[in-house]
C-alpha cells in the first residue's frame, strides 16, 4: 500500500479580496514563487507589497517600475478561471497538493481543473522522450498502470510520447497533467481531446495566465510541478539532452526519488537514463522497483506540511539596506551565477538585508535567479 499523502489544512484559506491581491500580485511584472514568499515576509500582506513595488523597483534601480497587475486584470481572470472551471488554489487549501508545498519555490497560486481529491493522492511522476520508441511506450504504459494497480495517482507533463502514454494508460484511476502553458492554450494541441478524457478521474494543474502560450523557458517550470507534486519520477527514455533530465534533476533538488528505465546502449533514447543509472539513479524493471523504495522512505515524508508562502519562516525583512549595503551586494553580483550563501559572506552583511537588496534587484528587472539557488546580474 502507498505511504497516506498528507492534507491541505483549511486554516489558512484565502478570502476572496486575499486571493484577488495574491493574483495581482504573482501576475505582476519580475515578481516570481520566490520574490512573491519575501514580499509577503517583508510587507505583511499581498495588498501592502503591491503598494510597495514602484518604489522597490526604484531602489533596485529600475528607470521606469514594472507593470502592476490592475484589480480588473486580475477579476477579469477570476472570471474566466470559473467558466472554464478552473480554481485558483493557495497553499494549505484543497485542490493544493501537499507535497509541492515543500518545495523552495512553489506557486503562490496553482490553477486547478478537474477532480480535486486526485491531488491529495500519493504520486509518482513519469516523464520521457517525445520521440519515444515502441517498447519504451510499452514500458511507461505498464509502470503507469502498474502504479496505478498499488494505489498511486500518475504526473506527467501531457507531452507527446512517453507523457501520453502514461496519462492513458492511468485514464479511468486518476492522473495528473501539469502544463506547460494556461489552461486556456493547452500544448500540444493535438492532446486537448486526452485531457478532456483525463479531467474525468483526474486533474490538470498550471501556474501560468490562463491564456498564457508556453515558450521553451516555461517548460523546465512545468517540470519541477511534475516532480514537486510526486513522491519519486521516473523517466523511461531520454536523451542527453532532454527536458527529462532536468526533470530528474529538479526532483534531486527538491529531495524525491529519481528512477531510470535502462535501454539499449545503441539507442540514444536511452543515454540519458542509462546515465542517470550510473548516477545512482534506481533502476527500474518493474512498477515494485519503484513502491518498493518509496516504501522505504514513506517515514521521512512529514506528516504536515506548512504553508510556505505565509507565516514569518524568514529573517526578519523590515529592515532598509543603506545605500552602501546595496552597492556592495551589486558590486558582488556580475554575468557569472552564485549563490546566496557567498553573496552573504562576502559582502559581511546580515542575510536579511542582502535577501531585501536582491528583491529590489529582480524587482528592477536586474537579477536573474538560475536552478540550484544560483543568481546573477542581469
Amino acid at each position: 500500500m502507498p505511504p497516506s499523502a498528507t492534507s491541505p489544512t483549511t486554516s489558512s484559506r484565502l478570502t476572496d479580496a486575499q486571493r484577488l491581491d495574491w493574483l495581482r500580485l504573482i501576475r505582476s511584472d519580475n515578481v516570481g514563487p520566490r520574490t512573491f514568499r519575501t514580499l509577503l515576509n517583508r510587507c505583511g500582506s499581498a495588498r501592502e507589497a503591491l503598494a510597495a513595488l514602484p518604489q522597490l523597483a526604484r531602489k533596485g534601480g529600475a528607470a521606469r517600475p514594472g507593470h502592476v497587475c490592475t484589480e480588473a486584470e486580475a477579476t477579469r481572470e477570476l472570471t474566466l478561471s470559473t467558466r472554464l472551471g478552473v480554481s485558483l488554489a493557495a497553499a494549505g487549501e484543497p485542490g493544493y497538493p501537499p507535497l509541492l508545498r515543500m518545495i523552495d519555490d512553489p506557486p503562490p497560486l496553482l490553477a486547478v481543473r478537474g477532480r480535486l481529491d486526485v491531488l491529495a493522492r500519493p504520486m509518482v511522476g513519469i516523464v520521457g522522450s517525445r520521440n519515444a520508441s515502441a517498447a519504451g511506450l510499452r514500458m511507461a504504459e505498464r509502470l503507469a498502470h502498474d502504479l496505478a494497480d498499488a494505489g498511486y495517482a500518475v504526473a506527467s507533463g501531457l507531452a507527446r510520447g512517453i507523457d501520453t502514454a502514461a496519462h492513458r494508460a492511468t485514464l479511468a484511476t486518476g492522473t495528473v497533467a501539469a502544463l506547460a502553458g494556461g489552461h486556456n492554450r493547452i500544448y500540444p494541441a493535438e492532446n486537448v481531446p486526452l485531457l478532456e478524457r483525463l479531467l474525468e478521474h483526474g486533474a490538470a494543474i498550471s501556474e501560468m495566465p490562463l491564456e498564457w502560450e508556453p515558450r521553451a523557458r516555461d517548460f523546465p517550470r512545468r517540470n519541477r510541478l511534475i516532480s514537486g507534486v510526486s513522491l519519486g519520477v521516473v523517466i523511461v527514455e531520454a536523451a542527453r539532452r532532454s527536458g527529462s533530465l532536468i526533470t530528474a534533476r529538479m526532483a534531486l533538488e527538491q529531495g524525491r526519488d529519481v528512477f531510470a528505465v535502462p535501454g539499449s546502449p545503441l539507442d540514444p533514447r536511452a543515454e540519458g537514463t542509462n546515465d542517470l543509472i550510473k548516477q545512482s539513479a534506481a533502476l527500474v524493471t518493474c512498477a515494485a522497483d519503484v513502491t518498493d523504495v518509496l516504501a522505504m522512505t514513506a517515514g521521512q515524508q512529514p506528516d504536515s506540511v506548512p504553508p510556505r508562502d505565509i507565516g514569518a519562516d524568514e529573517d526578519d525583512l523590515s529592515y532598509e539596506p543603506a545605500d552602501a549595503e546595496r552597492n556592495r551586494v551589486l558590486d558582488l553580483l556580475g554575468p557569472a551565477p552564485v549563490t546566496m550563501d557567498d553573496l552573504i559572506r562576502l559582502s559581511g552583511i546580515p542575510a536579511a538585508t542582502v535577501r531585501i537588496a536582491l528583491l529590489e534587484l529582480e524587482l528592477a528587472g536586474r537579477l536573474e535567479r538560475h536552478r540550484g539557488g544560483l543568481l546573477s546580474l542581469m
